[in-house]
């Protein structure tokens, strides 16, 4: 996967920020917002597609478009490098696979040590119970 062709597939949209500015904020179009259509994309493998889909569920639209948006700086320049950052990051840990678990059993050592310690802790509880008049 080449991340500069993974850009290339991506869109911009600028819009107007939200929150305190003043004047100023009415005027310019500072917020970023990305969208990259997972399904469509040419950079990607059938495999890895599928992985993101899977993977990025909760953030993707009807249409498996991943949608995300910055708003952070008042320049729209930084906020554009910030959300790209942000989206490589994303999809880097969304492919990574997470390894098989290969089943185990416990050793017969740490087997005895578990009853050793029960069997103790049963005779320490039982120390505390109140003598029986038998």
């Amino acid at each position: 996967m080449n991340t500069q062709n993974l850009i290339k597939e991506l869109h911009f949209k600028a819009t107007r920020s939200s929150g305190a500015g003043g004047q100023h904020v009415n005027k310019v179009s500072s917020k970023i917002v990305l969208s990259f259509d997972v399904s469509n994309s040419n950079e990607l493998t059938d495999k890895q597609q599928e992985l993101l889909c899977k993977n990025l569920a909760t953030r993707l639209t009807k249409e498996q478009v991943l949608i995300l948006s910055c708003d952070d700086s008042r320049s729209q320049h930084q906020n554009k490098t910030l959300v790209i950052q942000r989206f490589l990051a994303m999809i880097k840990t969304a492919l990574i696979r997470p390894k098989k678990r290969k089943a185990t059993r416990p050793s017969k050592a740490s087997v005895r040590k578990k009853a050793e310690n029960k069997r103790k802790q049963a005779f320490k509880k039982s120390m505390r119970k109140k003598p029986g008049f038998d």
